[in-house]
């Protein structure tokens, strides 16, 4: 069976996500840092019929990220899809004028530093493969930085130039990475299906190829 890793994985779209691939017989590695949170996401999607797994990790801590992906590569196999969407601290939705370099460093680790680590993590088996899927999910400060969102418009758009190079140094090995860029609140864009529209837009990005970024609506149409 192949295996879908969700570093971010909540109740929310992780869960959605989750479902969606679960139905197309994937199975899934849900990491985050509660690992009590993870158990219970992991035994909802279970009574549903999806196979999962939680894996508990700080995006902060190279060591703890790498140590879970293998980990779950070790139970499931190798990681065929990684989604890279953990949920930023508010606290990194600091205006411009009190950003600090210690905040700006931590939104970078969070953001660009994680990424980095959980690609090279799953990077050799993909490739080894000629197949499998990084997909990237951002907000609207990945795009067009807001003073008041300081943070994230430093770190978003140092995750998107990383993956968006991956997708060019990748794309003649069978390697896909894309970016989906949500600008706004899910529950605020009135989408038809709500969150489950953003799981399908995601299994759309990991089935068709395409080029590296996807916004979910138009950027003006959304708030980060």
């Amino acid at each position: 069976m192949p295996t879908i890793a969700i570093v971010g994985a909540g109740p929310g779209l992780g869960a959605a996500v989750a479902r969606r691939f679960g139905r197309e017989g994937f199975q899934v590695a849900l990491i985050s840092r509660d690992q009590a949170k993870l158990d219970a996401l992991a035994a909802e999607l279970g009574e549903g019929g999806v196979t999962a797994r939680g894996y508990a990790a700080d995006v902060r801590e190279a060591a703890s990220l790498e140590a879970a992906l293998a980990q779950a590569a070790a139970d499931l196999g190798p990681i065929d899809v990684l989604q890279y969407s953990p949920l930023p601290s508010r606290t990194y939705l600091e205006p411009v004028l009190d950003l600090t370099p210690e905040l700006a460093l931590e939104a970078l680790s969070f953001s660009a530093l994680g990424l980095i680590t959980a690609a090279r993590a799953v990077l050799p088996a993909m490739r080894e493969a000629g197949d499998g899927t990084i997909i990237l999910i951002n907000g609207g400060t990945s795009v067009q930085a807001r003073p008041g969102f300081s943070g994230t418009s430093v770190a978003f758009p140092a995750e998107s130039a990383y993956g968006e190079m991956l997708h060019h140094a990748l794309a003649e090995e069978g390697v896909r990475v894309v970016q989906l860029v949500i600008p706004g609140g899910i529950p605020k864009l009135q989408l038809p299906n709500g969150i489950d529209d953003v799981a399908e837009r995601i299994w759309g990005l990991h089935e068709t190829p395409g080029g590296f970024r996807t916004m979910l609506i138009p950027l003006e149409e959304g708030r980060e």
